[in-house]
């Protein structure tokens, strides 16, 4: 990359491995309000509308301690994680937390956050998780306009259509253009690790996002074209809630694979569906909430004409990818409760699959190492027999 490319990459790594110290610096900077928000729904287009900083809660390299003793073991790491976070005072930053999911073990959380929070408005909008039903646009619509009076409240300032179609436009460009860096990943037009699309991706759910779109386009314009070698073409599936470790994500390249396509939270879920311009923008945010399960199915959703499996085939096959890795949080109900039907499918249309549980610590990163080369000398081998 050029030198003004790397710059702004590093600046943007800074805010991905520092989000909270981005966030205090806003703060300081702007005068307003900075919200913790929860994965993976939430219209923070309604947040940015209010003049506040959106900001999405991420996993931190710290070890869990207190988080131990408020929640069970049992509980994926990022909550658990999460409840630490609260309990020892690394949340203080923020001026109040807005969640709009339904899943269980992160409503724990979210009431480890209300207790050592207590002076801070926490608020739940529970979105459908139904999604074929009559009555699920409409109930989402009037959640969406729960949230904006809740953040109203919040603000301190009614929002305006016209501020939220203005936001829309603004998250949409920031969408599109981090859409464009993983089709030129996909399509080998850009030498981007895994590690660095992380970090595009981290970088924009914490930061304000005409900063991150200004800083993304510098990174744009110095990408340069993949060398094309000849390793495995991988994608990797699952982490709905929290970002992979970079050290997983460059073993997976160090041991003869090449990451090609991604349906992580932090990477192409993310900013898979744009809102799009509208004369109701409050209709076109309770629209994208169903579309985005279209575009990218979620196993905490439940919608008849819409399967992630199928789904992962297609992408699969689109682009160019020879196996599968899923990345399973421990003790991810929804994705362990689905995954026997994923790997079903992808046996099914002979797609080497492998799976790793990953943890908040403690991963066993010699033997994942093991696996993930026994993977990459499978599907060779399977290449060679073909031939």
């Amino acid at each position: 990359m050029p030198s003004t490319s790397t710059e702004a990459m590093l600046s943007l790594r800074t805010v991905a491995d520092r989000p909270n110290e981005y966030v205090s610096q806003w703060k300081t900077r702007t005068g307003r309000k900075a919200m913790g928000i929860l994965p993976m729904n939430f219209p923070a287009e309604l947040a940015h509308a209010a003049g506040v900083l959106p900001v999405l809660i991420q996993e931190d390299r710290e070890p869990i301690t207190a988080g131990r003793n408020l929640l069970g073991e049992f509980n994926c790491g990022y909550t658990r994680n999460l409840a630490d976070q609260a309990a020892l005072g690394r949340l203080e930053v923020y001026d109040g937390f807005f969640h709009a999911d339904h899943c269980i073990q992160l409503l724990g959380a979210v009431d480890v956050v209300r207790e050592f929070e207590s002076d801070k408005p926490v608020h739940f909008g529970q979105l459908m998780s139904s999604m074929s039903d009559a009555w699920t646009l409409p109930q989402v619509r009037e959640t969406m306009n729960e949230i904006r009076s809740e953040i109203e409240h919040f603000a301190g300032r009614t929002v305006l259509d016209a501020d939220i179609a203005r936001s829309i436009d603004i998250f949409d460009e920031n969408r599109r253009l981090l859409r464009a860096v993983f089709e030129q990943r996909r399509h080998g037009d850009a030498a981007l690790t895994p590690d660095q699309i992380q970090v595009l991706v981290k970088s924009s759910m914490v930061m304000d996002k005409e900063e991150h779109t200004a800083l993304l386009r510098r990174v744009m314009a110095g990408l340069s074209p993949s060398s094309r070698d000849d390793r495995v073409r991988v994608h990797l599936s699952g982490h709905f809630c929290h970002a992979p470790r970079p050290e997983l994500l460059e073993m997976i390249e160090d041991s003869g694979a090449i990451v090609v396509d991604d349906d992580l939270f932090h990477g192409t879920r993310y900013v898979s569906t744009d809102i799009g311009r509208t004369d109701d923008p409050m209709a076109a945010l309770a629209s994208a909430y169903l579309r985005r399960n279209t575009t990218v199915p979620c196993p905490t959703r439940v919608q008849h004409d819409v399967d992630w499996d199928r789904f992962l085939v297609d992408s699969v096959l689109a682009s160019g990818a020879q196996g599968v890795i899923v990345l399973m949080a421990k003790f991810c109900e929804p994705h362990m409760l689905f995954y026997p039907e994923l790997r079903k499918t992808l046996a099914a249309n002979s797609i080497p699959l492998l799976l790793i549980e990953t943890e908040h610590e403690g991963i066993p990163m010699e033997s994942v190492r093991t696996r993930i080369e026994a993977l990459v000398e499978r599907i060779r081998r399977n290449q060679l027999t073909a031939v």
